[in-house]
This record gives structure tokens, C-alpha cells and sequence, in this order.
């Protein structure tokens, strides 16, 4: 039985649903948000079987390779997971717009990154659903963040962009649509890279077309992987950086990191080689579920390999 694609799930990021949730809490604080977001949550808990099953097959995995809870996850921390995105898009749009409490904001490594970008090298940022990027934005000065181009597989980057533009014109992250890396693409990557700009692309979600995959353990069972971070950054022969947001306390923390320096694929051995990449970056997120199991956002059977799936050539 083929897998159906996380692309194909529509994921409820619905601009109309987010700009009204956005506006209560704008006008009436979280709190009423809260109450609004409940209902709206649950109906998509118990109407999306997929996403619901899902989540928690993932908590029962993170439980059993890490030991995370109390208890055996059951219904009631599924639905908890699923609030806890309600709430997490609500602070990316307050993180755009500049408007998320900044002391509640803990970052660890920006000043090496802001240092790399001021030096023009820039980098790859693999990063995972985990909470919200924004938020690296807030950590500086007025002007001063570093400037971050999310690269997406689906056509909701032009959307976005627009909800991006009208929360904050200023604002240093931009999403790109690529469904496809053509040498146009890279050209205009390799230039931003060369300016000391960070691209940013999950790691761990494969591409719309199903190609180009890395296998890894995550969690105790093999898993599928998109190669694309490691073979841009070898193409643009910069390093590659992690970049985690968890849930801590009542705000967020935030951690940039050196995960490689270089990525070299030897055409002897390339697969192999992604391979490794992939393991290196499953091992990093592994750490950050064991923090903090809630924040990983992949709502589709993450381990059922791909039926049209191809190894990198």
C-alpha cells in the first residue's frame, strides 16, 4: 500500500483560520485565544485520522527509545500535541511581527552565526518542525538578525510571504518555493550564501517528488530523509548549522549550531556519505525530541517508507 505524502495532507495553516485566531488574541489576549483555539483543534484531532494516528505513533516511539513520559502516551497527549502547534503558529506570527516578549526569548549561538554572516559566510541551516524559526529573528538589534531564506516544496510560499510582508515589512526570513533545484536555483543560493545570508530547508521531510533520500535511525526504526541539505551544501561548499526552537517554560529557547563544517560526498561512495549526513542530523533531533517530545510538528507516518522513494544517484 503506497504512503500518502505529507504534502497531500493539507495542513490546517489556512491563512483565514490563522488572521482570525490572530486577531483574538491581538484583541482580547491568549487566554480567549485559548478558549477559541480549543474547538477548532479538536475538530481537526478527531476529523483527521491520519494526522491523529500519527501523532501518536510518534509519542509511543519517543517514549519507548527515550523514556520521555510518565506513562504510556494515550488520546489525551495526542491532543495535547496537536494544541501545542495551535499555539506555536500563533507565536510565529507574533515572532514576525515583532510583537513575542523578547525576555521570554533564550538563545544560545546566534553571536557565532551573526559573526559567520558579517564575515559573508553564510551557510545551510538544517533545521526540523520543531517550534518556531521565527523567533531567531527578535534576538538582535533593529536590522541586525540574521537573514534567513526558508526553502519550502509546497505552493504556499508565495502565501505566506504575503501574511510575512504584512506583519512586518522588515522582516529577515522569506520562504522559497523549490519543487525542484534547477542551476538557477543554485546560482541564486550560492550568491546568498556568499552575502552571509543562511539558508534554511527541513531536514526532516522528503521532497513532493519523492527522490533524492537518505535512510537514518530515528527513535529506534529506520527512517527516510531528504538528501537536499547535503548535497546544497556540498554544491555550495559551505557549512551546514542546526537550528532547534523547544517549548521552555513560558517561552521558547532557542539553539544555533555548527553541525558540520563541510560536506563532502565522494563519488565512490555518495551514498553512503548522505547517509552518514543523515544520521549525524537524526541524531541531533533525536536529542531535542528526548527535550522536549511536543514540539516535533510531522503529522503523517513518518517511518512508512515512500513507494516511490529513489536513493540518491
Amino acid at each position: 500500500m503506497s504512503r500518502e505524502h505529507w504534502a497531500d495532507l493539507g495542513e490546517t495553516t489556512f491563512v483565514g483560520g490563522t488572521w482570525f485566531l490572530y486577531a483574538i488574541y491581538r484583541v482580547l489576549g491568549r487566554l480567549p485565544f485559548r478558549l477559541c483555539l480549543f474547538p477548532v483543534v479538536f475538530c481537526w484531532w478527531l476529523g483527521s485520522t491520519t494526522a491523529r494516528r500519527a501523532s501518536l505513533d510518534y509519542l509511543r516511539r519517543v517514549h519507548a527509545a527515550e523514556g520521555v513520559f510518565a506513562r504510556a502516551p494515550g488520546l489525551r497527549d495526542g491532543l495535547r500535541h496537536f494544541l501545542l502547534f495551535g499555539e506555536t503558529l500563533l507565536d510565529k506570527m507574533l515572532a514576525i511581527g515583532g510583537r513575542y516578549p523578547r525576555d521570554r526569548i533564550r538563545i544560545d549561538g546566534q553571536e557565532q552565526a551573526l559573526a559567520a554572516s558579517r564575515a559573508g559566510q553564510g551557510g545551510v541551516i538544517a533545521t526540523a518542525h520543531l517550534g518556531c524559526l521565527e523567533l531567531m529573528q527578535m534576538s538582535a538589534g533593529q536590522g541586525e538578525g540574521v537573514r534567513v531564506t526558508i526553502l519550502v516544496h509546497t505552493a504556499h510560499a508565495q502565501r505566506f510571504n504575503r501574511i510575512l510582508g504584512q506583519l512586518n515589512p522588515q522582516a529577515s526570513v522569506r520562504l522559497l518555493q523549490v519543487t525542484e533545484f534547477s542551476p538557477a536555483t543554485a546560482m541564486a543560493l550560492a550568491d546568498r550564501v556568499a552575502a552571509g545570508e543562511f539558508v534554511a530547508i527541513a531536514a526532516d521531510r522528503v521532497p513532493v517528488t519523492g527522490d533524492r533520500l537518505c535512510r537514518a535511525r530515528l527513535l529506534g526504526a529506520q527512517a527516510e530523509f531528504p538528501a537536499g541539505p547535503w548535497l546544497i551544501a556540498s554544491l555550495l561548499r559551505c557549512p551546514v548549522w542546526s537550528l532547534s526552537c523547544l517549548h521552555d517554560g513560558s517561552g521558547y529557547h532557542v539553539r544555533i549550531a555548527k553541525l558540520f563544517d563541510r560536506v563532502l560526498l565522494p563519488r565512490a561512495d555518495r551514498q553512503a556519505a548522505l547517509d552518514a549526513h543523515a544520521q549525524g542530523f537524526a541524531d541531533w533531533l533525536a536529542a531535542c525530541l528526548r527535550q522536549s517530545p511536543y514540539d516535533w510538528f510531522n503529522f503523517y507516518d513518518f517511518w512508512k517508507p515512500h513507494a516511490d522513494a529513489r536513493r540518491s544517484r
